[in-house]
């Protein structure tokens, strides 16, 4: 247990010192333009006080990663706080290993704060350490979870740069086709932060609802009774058949359609309806108060920035983390499908969609090399692929049932 507490408590200053190198990220690109302020030294210093911040936390994480795997004697991989808190980890290893090759400041203020939403989203599901399942007693647990989590890292540094170059080379003077995508780029990251902070706020205020399902389940003692489900989030969606046996803030709307199956369906569609919608109020608030578009605002904090430079970086990071994410994704996870489920293919929603994305990128890949796709193309496409290995993590996660649905979500 005292493990435990201290891996939590590693991460928990890893969180904070993450945070704090954003904001310093932050500090280093918009202050450049300060009156009395020699841009390049106000960049440079609040730079690497940024990068020491962020590498200190890294550290502080590393601890976490071992005093969780010995307390739990796997490694930190087998649920959806877990997974999300590696996949966190190696996002920052990517940015560290980059920014030590490139030396450019503007790669954290992008990158750092995807990692803290990663970790923040991470912080949403249960922290318990609880005993594998038969499916997860393998050491292929360790080889395919954490090589997939490493090549997503690594790829979620080339969505970062793909979506700086957008921001950088987009034209902001007049509504367009490219202005209006990347806003909805944006407003689906908002989504994300949105959810984090609407489960984040009612798991502290306890307002909880409660239904009673009319399936049936056996209890500890053996003994059957009714199946129960509970919302985090206030209800807008209840279970086919259920009633409410602990109300919550709101009573719900509608009633989930029954090709929905699973007991947390319904919950699962419920999550994702305030993701949406919370999400929608905060970009809607933040275009509000900037009164511009968020890709507008967040422009002139890049313009200095060399567009092949970040185009580069971009290409160089998918080139780095397709194979390996070839590797943990496709190739071990059907080996490890193979000595589990006695079949390397099954059409899992998770193995689908991991195929998608796969595809996706080979196509980057194949574009890119043989079509000339470079510059706005290319970054669009990086950017896509990130949505999608997005998609893969919350949506189907949250939403579709399946064989990866032990991942406690």
């Amino acid at each position: 247990m005292q493990l435990v507490q201290l891996s939590d408590w590693l991460l928990d200053i890893a969180f904070v010192l993450y945070v704090l190198a954003s904001i310093v990220f932050v500090v280093a690109m918009t202050g450049k333009n300060w009156a009395g302020r020699d841009p390049k030294q106000h960049e440079l210093k609040y730079g690497r006080i940024a990068y020491w911040l962020a590498l200190i936390g890294f550290i502080a994480q590393t601890g976490y990663v071992i005093f969780r795997w010995i307390a739990g004697g796997h490694s930190p991989t087998s649920n959806m706080f877990e997974f999300m808190a590696f996949l966190d980890y190696c996002i920052i290893l990517a940015y560290l290993i980059i920014y030590r090759i490139y030396k450019l400041t503007v790669i954290g203020a992008f990158v750092l704060p995807l990692g803290v939403i990663m970790l923040a989203y991470s912080y949403v599901f249960p922290k318990e350490i609880t005993p594998l399942i038969p499916a997860l007693q393998s050491y292929w647990l360790h080889i395919h979870v954490t090589t997939a989590a490493l090549g997503e890292g690594i790829l979620a540094v080339g969505f970062a740069a793909g979506l700086m170059y957008l921001v950088r080379t987009v034209p902001q003077e007049a509504a367009t086709k490219s202005t209006r995508w990347l806003e909805i780029v944006l407003a689906v990251v908002m989504m994300l932060v949105g959810f984090i902070g609407m489960e984040s706020t009612f798991s502290r205020l306890d307002h909880k609802t409660v239904f009673e399902l009319p399936k049936e389940q056996l209890n500890f003692q053996g003994e059957m009774e009714k199946m129960k489900v509970e919302y985090t989030l206030p209800a807008i969606v209840a279970p086919e058949g259920s009633k409410i046996i602990q109300a919550g803030p709101m009573t719900p709307l509608f009633t989930a359609p029954s090709w929905m199956e699973g007991k947390d369906a319904a919950r699962k569609l419920n999550t994702m309806i305030w993701s949406v919608i919370s999400g929608l109020v905060l970009y809607g608030g933040l275009r509000l108060i900037l009164r511009k578009r968020l890709g507008a605002a967040m422009q002139p904090a890049v313009k200095d920035i060399d567009p092949e430079l970040i185009d580069e970086i971009s290409y160089r990071a998918i080139s780095i983390g397709y194979p390996v994410f070839t590797l943990g994704a496709l190739i071990f996870a059907m080996i490890w499908a193979e000595e589990a489920w006695g079949r390397f293919w099954g059409w899992d929603p998770k193995e689908v969609w991991a195929l998608i994305v796969w595809l996706f990128y080979s196509a980057y890949l194949h574009l890119r090399l043989s079509r000339g796709w470079i510059g706005a193309k290319s970054a669009w496409m990086s950017v896509i692929g990130f949505v999608i290995i997005l998609i893969t993590l919350v949506v189907v996660n949250l939403v579709i049932a399946g064989l990866h649905s032990y991942a406690g979500v």
